[in-house]
């Protein structure tokens, strides 16, 4: 757990601060979830409980009790069982959650019914999250009811029940130094895996072999997958959730993988597009150029005070002007993203949040308006095109090209920070890279030509200047 419990007890200090005295939260730990027969998926902790307690076992409810001397979080969980362990590995138990967790006390599982209607007892507000988990729903709803049922004896059970998501999905949308952390962290591995990817690529491989060794940087680091990866040769690029990872690769293709890692709990999602055979042909070169050009015409726009909108209107006028002059579509640029004519060939939005989850909770408008970025946001900035073969009206020597660029980008005081922009993505980087060369040093002669172009319009401008003084 490298975020430390002192974050995890602000994070309660801070959600019992916004309930308020008088009210009580419930959060049930995610169920184990069965494969097939005897067999159940790894099991992943649900992302509010994780946020909020660091906790990562199944069978565990936390009770946030505010205005309470003592005793303000409540942790139930398994008790250590010696048989259990030997089986299935080891518990924290009712100790750990105390000393490790930080709760103030800890109680078995299997008591939950005896102790909780007791603590929902006098409390006025419920804060709790329905239709997330059936079977606890109706539990708590057996607890209150039991409460109501002795009125006459003076008991007053809560009237009122708040969604406790929405409290919890708005602190998780602002990122802690720890969090970004992790994600740093994920992201350094997941672009470990890229980079990886594109040196072993070769045209006859299978998608499965590239995808294999995305799985081989993630556990060789102690992560996991972010989420299942996809590896699209070809006409596959152009399906943008594939995930079958069975087809061969074919000399002359291009190959989109969308990949992420995810460093204790906390998720990276990077997309690369690249060269089969480490070559871009002419068609695709331009395809290509487009996209990123209107990744870094919507990654400028990722600032503070502009709307969580405004980098996905950027992608969308490049994109749309740049498939006016390459033939794709016709009209005037305006008119045609005003239609939304663009939407042949991309059909999603260039971004979502990024945290616990690899498509991150937040609300993206507020009041029926698209919220303002602020510092501490961490969003993805992912154009694509995708031009199916037998696309209608469309040049052969377009079909079957797909191409996205994402990247993850911190919103800054100043500005932002793109996580990943260690990872080549310029056509000569990625091409230098794919033929055994040193991509850094491409990169490093394209920025000290820059800084000479810079230089040398500077000095012309000193010129002018000092011309127009003679002649005043």
């Amino acid at each position: 757990m490298n975020i430390p419990a002192s974050e995890f007890a602000r994070r309660r200090r801070q959600l019992m601060r916004i309930m308020g005295t008088d009210s009580i939260a419930i959060m049930p730990a995610a169920m184990p979830s069965p494969r097939n027969r005897d067999v159940e998926y790894p099991f992943r902790q649900d992302s509010d409980f994780l946020y909020l307690t660091g906790f990562s076992e199944p069978e565990a409810v936390m009770v946030l009790v505010p205005g309470r001397r003592n005793c303000q979080y409540i942790l139930f969980c398994r008790e250590r069982d010696p048989v259990m362990e030997t089986w299935h590995g080891r518990r924290a138990g009712l100790e750990g959650a105390m000393e490790l967790y930080g709760a103030d006390d800890a109680f078995p599982i299997g008591d939950i019914d005896d102790i909780l209607p007791g603590l929902l007892e006098d409390r006025e507000r419920v804060y709790y999250t329905m239709g997330r988990d059936l079977e606890f729903d109706n539990h708590l709803m057996g607890w209150v009811n039991q409460i109501r049922s002795h009125a006459r004896s003076g008991s007053h059970p809560p009237h009122e029940f708040i969604t406790l998501e929405y409290l919890v999905h708005e602190m998780r949308l602002f990122k802690s130094r720890a969090e970004i952390k992790m994600m740093r962290e994920a992201a350094r591995v997941a672009m470990q895996a890229h980079r990886r990817a594109m040196e072993k690529c070769r045209p006859g491989k299978y998608e499965y072999e590239i995808e294999a060794e995305y799985l081989y940087e993630f556990r060789r680091h102690n992560m996991e997958p972010a989420y299942p990866s996809i590896v699209g040769g070809g006409e596959n690029a152009c399906i943008l959730h594939y995930t079958e990872n069975t087809e061969p690769l074919n000399d002359g293709d291009l190959l989109l993988i969308d990949a992420g890692a995810e460093s204790q709990g906390y998720a990276s999602d990077i997309t690369r597009t690249f060269p089969v055979n480490g070559r871009y042909s002419p068609a695709q070169k331009a395809i290509y150029e487009l996209v990123l050009k209107a990744q870094k015409a919507a990654i400028s726009k990722v600032r503070p005070g502009n709307h969580w909108n405004d980098p996905h209107i950027a992608a969308v006028r490049t994109l749309t002007r740049g498939m006016v002059e390459l033939g794709l579509l016709k009209g005037r640029p305006a008119d045609l993203v005003k239609k939304e004519e663009y939407r042949k060939f991309y059909m999603h939005r260039t971004g979502h949040w990024l945290g616990l989850d690899v498509h991150d909770v937040g609300d993206y408008k507020i009041d029926d308006q698209w919220r303002l970025l602020e510092p501490g946001m961490v969003l993805t900035v992912e154009p694509g095109l995708y031009i199916p073969a037998g696309s209608r009206g469309v040049s052969r020597k377009w079909w079957d090209i797909g191409v996205r660029i994402e990247d993850d980008v911190l919103v800054t005081q100043t500005g932002c920070e793109v996580l990943t922009a260690d990872l080549v993505k310029e056509v000569d980087e990625i091409e230098a890279l794919m033929a055994g060369q040193d991509a850094s040093l491409v990169r490093a002669v394209k920025k000290k030509a820059a800084r000479k172009k810079v230089t040398r319009a500077g000095k012309k401008k000193a010129v002018k200047k000092k011309q127009v003084r003679k002649r005043a």
